[in-house]
């Protein structure tokens, strides 16, 4: 047993420096706050105490959160023969050099410390794990690893064919195969090489082989792939194949975009709507999917919420780069370096101590999960006594303001005991509710609303000559109202994303009132109605005309804007000329 100085000073020569990471965090400056006790999508309780109780480890292997980490996830290499857009740019990036990252000597050395402490499971990555030269010796000598349950492997499939046979005899127990796309051109898009049937008959082969299910790792990127979700879902009906769409996740070397994540919630409601009949299956412990079934279909799939909901409490990884750095978690910054301490001639039990070092100062949840993404549902409770001092907003941009006390009590939810009516987005408790539109009738529906800008005699003259310096007023506002309305549930917290028809805004001129008349119209065929999509049509149209016109004057009003017709479903409809008489 080394002393406790030696191994301080061992732990705090292995640190990397976070100016040394290849990958850095971003957050979204969209994300708002989530509360600690929001149970959205949270893991049951009894899932979280298997993971908790099941793994029988070392204690070097157990974090201050009583994580018990029996998966390791080993890097063979920085090398990738693809430049998928969301993992690295199209020149790719710095290679670290040969002597710096681990020999196959250190790789199983390491893999035998952290076996021997109670990792059951192995799965080897990269970049791409089968560029490695030797990965098939590494595969055979982690097999004969006493204690050692599975050899996994992922990989983007490319050279999966040419090497699945002597990996297989090597003691390989399952794959992933990344899958973004069931389209070639488009696989060449994202990747920028081509190769997508090289994947698919990876995939082949290792169904063939017996490897299922067959898990595929799909990225779902907005604009790019979020419409093929449902082709994925469809391969499961003839497929042993285990589809696993993940959130797109915030890396620098993404150069993260706030606009192409798509959460879980509605990639659920996306395929919802080809099968509305799902089979919700049981999570085992640890597992980072939330899993579905088609009825009927051989195969599953699940989603992997990175971004939108909190699965660290489960988690029982720890990760090993290519050049021999430990990470705790896959978003943390701090690294430790088991190469150096390898090399500065280190025992075994020199080599668990600082392991241990590591894996007590993994964070109870990684920084971007502090903060969740605005697409993620959840209630705000306030305590009755909480007004006393300050009210805590985090706002876009991070930082934390305190507001005043206000002069009354202030409730999120209704504290009513006799409310006048049912509401539908308020549930049985007074607090704020999404509907679910389940088992409502899919059905054509129509609303038209009506918002109207009051503007100056000169600004109408311009607009009615196209004499504005920022151009067609009308035109762009009138775009600016069918962007929008299609992104209403954005916008509005219970809103529904629904698949719009249509939406079509026309204007008109009352040069007497000096108005701008504008009215919006939006059909969709669906579960529920369209009149929040025709008011946030119409409102940024007016919005908007206020933008192009305002250097002229602030005096602009944006005024009187209602609802005046809304039809279909089973709801009487309603007409604004029927109300009025």
């Amino acid at each position: 047993m080394m002393s406790s100085k030696r191994l301080w000073k061992l732990f705090q020569q292995s640190l990397r420096p976070v100016a040394h990471q290849k990958r850095s965090l971003s957050l979204p400056a969209s994300a708002a706050l989530i509360s600690d006790d929001n149970t959205f999508l949270r893991p049951s309780k009894a899932r979280q105490s298997d993971v908790l109780d099941d793994a029988d480890v070392d204690e070097f292997l157990v974090d201050s959160f009583g994580r018990k980490h029996s998966y390791l996830r080993i890097s063979l290499t920085e090398k990738c023969n693809l430049r998928c857009q969301y993992c690295m740019p199209a020149e790719g990036v710095p290679l670290t050099k040969k002597d710096h990252l681990l020999s196959t000597e250190e790789i199983i050395r390491l893999a035998s410390t952290f076996v021997r402490g109670g990792v059951k499971k192995i799965r080897l990555t990269g970049g791409e794990p089968l560029l490695r030269p030797d990965i098939v010796e590494i595969c055979q000598r982690l097999d004969d690893l006493p204690g050692l349950e599975e050899v996994v492997l992922t990989t983007n499939g490319l050279l999966l064919t040419r090497k699945l046979p002597s990996l297989l005899k090597a003691g390989l127990r399952s794959v992933n195969v990344s899958l973004d796309t069931l389209i070639p051109a488009k696989f060449e898009l994202i990747t920028r090489r081509r190769g997508w049937e090289k994947v698919i008959e990876g995939i082949d082969a290792a169904l063939e082989a017996g490897l299922v299910p067959l898990k595929l790792n799909c990225v779902v990127t907005r604009g790019v792939n979020e419409e093929e979700m449902v082709d994925f879902v469809r391969w499961t009906q003839n497929k042993a194949v285990d589809v696993r769409f993940i959130e797109y996740m915030p890396f620098a070397d993404n150069k993260w975009n706030d606009k192409k994540i798509v959460p879980y919630v509605e990639m659920l409601d996306i395929i919802k709507r080809k099968y509305s009949k799902l089979e919700r299956l049981p999570d085992k412990a640890n597992d980072t999917s939330k899993a579905y079934r088609v009825p009927g279909h051989v195969g599953q799939f699940g989603f992997v919420t990175s971004m939108t909901n909190n699965f660290c409490g489960t988690c029982n990884r720890l990760r090993l780069t290519a050049d021999g750095n430990l990470k705790v978690c896959l978003f943390g910054n701090a690294e430790v370096s088991l190469r150096d301490v390898l090399r500065s001639g280190a025992t075994d039990d020199e080599l668990r101590q600082v392991i241990g070092v590591a894996v007590k100062r993994k964070k109870k949840q990684h920084a971007v999960l502090r903060v969740a993404y605005r697409y993620t549902s959840f209630v705000f409770r306030v305590p009755s006594n909480s007004w006393k001092s300050f009210i805590r907003v985090f706002c876009p941009s991070f930082r934390l303001l305190t507001l005043p006390s206000p002069s009354h009590p202030v409730h999120f939810y209704s504290t009513s005991s006799n409310p006048p009516r049912d509401f539908s987005h308020v549930n049985s408790e007074g607090k704020a509710n999404m509907v679910c539109v389940s088992s409502k009738p899919v059905a054509h529906r129509k609303a038209v609303a009506e918002a109207r800008v009051a503007v100056s005699d000169e600004i109408l003259h311009k607009i009615l000559n196209n004499e504005m310096k920022k151009g067609d007023v009308m035109a762009v506002a009138k775009l600016a109202g069918v962007l929008a309305a299609k992104k209403t549930w954005d916008l509005i917290p219970l809103c529904h994303n629904i698949p719009l028809d249509v939406v079509n805004i026309v204007h008109r001129f009352d040069e007497e009132k000096k108005e701008i008349i504008l009215e919006a119209t939006a059909e969709a065929t669906w579960k529920t109605g369209v009149e929040m999509e025709a008011l946030t049509a119409v409102s940024v149209a007016a919005l908007t005309v206020y933008d192009m016109c305002k250097a002229l004057s602030h005096s602009i009003c944006v005024r009187e804007i209602r609802l005046l017709h809304k039809s279909g479903g089973t709801k009487p409809g309603y007409d604004i000329h029927d109300e009025k008489q």
